[in-house]
């Protein structure tokens, strides 16, 4: 039976219940997780690695520093991704796993960091990224690192100051969401939906901003873009620009 600290390697394990475990800083190596139960299951500091999570319902865990490597959190056959609801996922950490179609609902997910995920139609609706600090200060911290999060739910998403570099946003639901000052170096932003979008101060260089309307946003003061993006711009507010 695994407790907490322990270490499970190389088994397939289906419809177990670990529901209210207390397993903070197990190890989970090469393992077949099918339709598991992980209902207030204390996981803070687990180590999920080469492991299939199929089918599996995180609700009200605590995934705090948690870290999942090379994991696929996605079934194909079934066409199901994983759920994370009311989890807590502060300074999680995800590394190369295949979360397609994974929800996060009302997840906290401070200080979280997806780096080279697929997040293919992932959903984060209600999901948090800030932590307050006292009765005034609040800060945002998130990184998604060269990740797919094409037609993935981000409306009304408070990014401001994210960290998104070189991650690809098509046909990304991105409708009021705030991301001023968000570092979206290399990104790839065509065809997102951007319909009251905040973008101010965000730091766009180097981005793919084909078909990106100003008139949309909601705000764009100081965007950061290189000169040669300024045509993009121009092309989707219908402006016919001439070479000289």
């Amino acid at each position: 039976m695994l407790r907490a600290g322990g270490r499970i390697e190389g088994q397939t394990l289906s419809e177990a219940d670990w529901d209210a475990a207390e397993l903070h800083d197990a190890v989970f190596a090469g393992c077949v997780i099918e339709d598991a139960r992980f209902a207030d299951t204390v996981l803070q500091g687990a180590h999920f690695q080469h492991c299939k999570l199929l089918r599996c319902r995180f609700a009200h865990a605590d995934l705090r520093e948690a870290v999942f490597e090379d994991c696929q959190l996605f079934d194909a056959a079934a066409q199901a991704g994983a759920a994370f609801a009311f989890t807590r996922l502060d300074s999680a950490r995800f590394a190369r796993c295949d979360l397609t179609h994974a929800r996060f609902d009302g997840a906290d997910l401070y200080d979280a960091r997806f780096e080279a995920c697929n997040l293919m139609g992932a959903a984060f609706p209600r999901s948090s990224f800030a932590r307050s600090f006292g009765r005034k200060v609040e800060r945002i911290a998130v990184e998604f690192l060269d990740c797919n999060l094409g037609l993935a739910d981000l409306a009304e998403a408070r990014l401001a100051g994210a960290k998104l570099m070189r991650s690809r946003f098509r046909e990304t639901d991105l409708s009021n969401a705030d991301l001023e000052g968000a570092d979206l170096t290399g990104a790839d932003l065509s065809q997102a939906i951007v319909d009251g979008t905040k973008l101010g101060d965000a730091d766009l260089r180097g981005a793919d901003i084909s078909g990106l309307d100003l008139r949309r946003l909601a705000t764009y003061r100081d965007m950061k873009i290189t000169a040669d993006q300024q045509f993009h711009l121009l092309d989707a507010m219908g402006v016919d620009v001439q070479p000289e």
